[in-house]
């Protein structure tokens, strides 16, 4: 078995990794070409392009938006996750050894838990934005 720090090492670059992947991903949904098609007929077929253009342009920033408020969620969580783990048993060991730092305890974890309050947060401001 790993030892807690290769383990939490291995959860970092892990939680790193997903979230370039997700970055990138909604990089190259962003730099996708949106151009129009060009009809050259008649002004409505013109008019319809344009609309259509416009709205997969649209579609695909609420994908990024999506995207970004997923990252900004889960990023808060999984920090909150690896932060109460690290705290709590920290925590708990005290307790343990002084049961007068129980208040002082509970404190820190409750530090640790605003991550996921931030990250919800931030996700309701980017889908707010949509």
């Amino acid at each position: 078995m790993k030892n807690p720090q290769e383990t939490f090492k291995l959860k970092v670059k892990l939680t790193i990794a997903v979230l370039i992947t997700a970055l990138v991903f909604a990089g190259a949904l962003f730099a996708a070409d949106t151009g129009t098609p060009s009809h050259g007929a008649q002004n409505a077929d013109t008019e319809v392009a344009v609309k259509d253009a416009v709205n997969e342009h649209r579609a695909r920033i609420m994908a990024i938006a999506f995207i970004a408020a997923a990252v900004a969620f889960c990023g808060g969580a999984v920090a909150a996750g690896i932060a109460i783990a690290n705290v709590g048993s920290a925590a708990m060991g005290a307790i343990a050894e002084k049961p007068e730092v129980a208040g002082q305890a509970l404190i820190f974890i409750a530090l640790a838990e605003g991550l996921v309050v931030f990250g919800f947060i931030t996700a309701l401001m980017i889908l707010g934005k949509v």
